[in-house]
């Protein structure tokens, strides 16, 4: 009898260590784990709720990126035209001023006009390439290199690292119960167990505080994302008259 206790202990103790490395593997990296184990109504919510923040400000962040990779594009590519429209413009003006046809001054005027009218469409569009840098691109850069986003994403990810600690933990606890199950007044066991007890216990509450403090970050993040996204949005429609 005592030898299939002790079979039975060993086989709890296995299935302990892979539920612990099962919640491992499905944790580690990134954000988002299991939702057992330790979960009241409340936990879970909250736990839902950061999962949806983390993924929210990513897209956001990835977004943020994406515009700013395509105003840096537009403004290379619109800098290498104002460059040939600028060449083109001198190369008329010098035309017109040299005036060295001896039959009229028709094309030398026209070539003149034509050298001025593009030089200042060259200086506005160069103008609005230097908007669109600094109005734009230079002020989503500040935000997707920013420590706001770095910082919320930091909780975040403490938070989920604690709640598989409690997750481990809370398999913990059940072990030991399972144990003073068997042997009942080993006083051991007793106190082995209310030492796990005790220490899920300010697991679950240090996990709450932080969970908080990790969910107003990201939610302030994901305002001030989708804020300024819109602003400069908005910013780059408006550098483009009708």
């Amino acid at each position: 009898m005592e030898a299939i206790r002790k079979q039975a202990s060993k086989f709890r103790e296995q299935v302990a260590k892979q539920q612990q490395a099962v919640l491992k593997q499905f944790g580690g990296g990134g954000y988002g784990g299991s939702d057992n184990v330790i979960t009241d109504e409340a936990e879970l919510q909250q736990h839902q709720k950061l999962e949806k923040l983390y993924i929210s400000t990513r897209a956001g962040k990835h977004f943020q990126r994406d515009i700013v990779r395509g105003v840096e594009g537009f403004i290379v590519t619109g800098s290498k035209q104002v460059e040939i429209g600028t060449k083109l413009s001198e190369d008329c003006r010098k035309y017109g001023v040299e005036n060295t046809c001896t039959s009229g001054n028709t094309l030398s005027k026209a070539a003149l006009n034509y050298g001025r009218a593009r030089a200042q469409i060259e200086k506005e569009r160069g103008n609005l390439l230097k908007a669109l840098g600094t109005q734009v691109a230079e002020p989503l850069r500040a935000m997707v290199m920013g420590a706001p986003l770095e910082d919320a994403r930091h909780l975040a990810q403490r938070y989920e690292r604690m709640r598989q600690e409690a997750e481990a933990q809370a398999i913990e606890v059940s072990k030991r119960q399972a144990k003073m199950r068997e042997a009942t007044g080993n006083a051991d066991n007793t106190l082995k167990l209310e030492a796990a007890e005790a220490k899920l216990h300010d697991l679950k509450s240090n996990m709450a505080i932080l969970g908080k403090e990790a969910a107003a970050a990201m939610a302030a993040v994901e305002a001030q994302q989708q804020r300024l996204t819109l602003q400069r949005l908005i910013a780059t429609v408006m550098q483009f008259p009708p």
